[in-house]
């Protein structure tokens, strides 16, 4: 398949290309792509690895929340390959796949609970440039989760936004992780 991406994906190669293409592969069932094009920039690609491993201990957060939150800036950013691997990993980590589907039309979906909704609020502020979070917001959060939760959740958002602005600048796509696991469609979003 013919690359769609602004930056054409560089053979990953080496003793250490071998080592991320197998982990890449045993992960995700392929390379994927933001791999292939950060490969031109190993420091890059690093950093993106090791920001990424230090991340995944955080157990302040539940993890579905962070996970409907990475996927609603996703969403706004307009990243379908995020969107694509955030519903393939919810699925491979027993979160709730019936929700995370429903990301993208959040306001519209009844599935969510309150503070699901104030959470999926929150990583839409966050991502809107310059950032609209209310104190108004930020306040029902800090109540129901705690100064802990909410750095980590803020954190987290952070990251998506990092990882989903790369990719959707890069011209990274989707490349059917989700589907690979024969789970229904992203649920579209909603024209506002």
């Amino acid at each position: 398949m013919p690359s769609t991406t602004r930056i054409p994906k560089a053979e990953v190669t080496g003793v250490y290309g071998a080592l991320v293409k197998r982990m890449s592969r045993k992960m995700l069932g392929d390379v994927a792509e933001p791999v292939e094009v950060a490969w031109h920039n190993r420091k890059v690609l690093n950093f993106s690895f090791s920001i990424g491993r230090k991340a995944q201990p955080w157990d302040q957060c539940d993890e579905n929340l962070k996970s409907f939150a990475h996927m609603a800036a996703a969403s706004l950013v307009g990243c379908s390959f995020c969107l694509d691997l955030g519903y393939f990993q919810a699925h491979n980590e027993g979160l709730d796949v019936a929700k995370a589907r429903e990301v993208p039309r959040w306001r519209t979906s009844d599935v969510f609970t309150p503070l699901e909704r104030d959470v999926l609020e929150y990583a839409e502020a966050m991502t809107q440039t310059p950032p609209t979070v209310t104190d108004e917001l930020a306040a029902r959060l800090l109540e129901q989760l705690g100064p802990a939760a909410m750095v980590e959740l803020t954190a987290f958002v952070a990251l998506a936004n990092l990882y989903s602005r790369m990719n959707t600048a890069l011209g990274v796509e989707a490349q059917g992780f989700s589907a690979s696991c024969d789970l229904k469609p992203l649920a579209m979003p909603v024209a506002a």
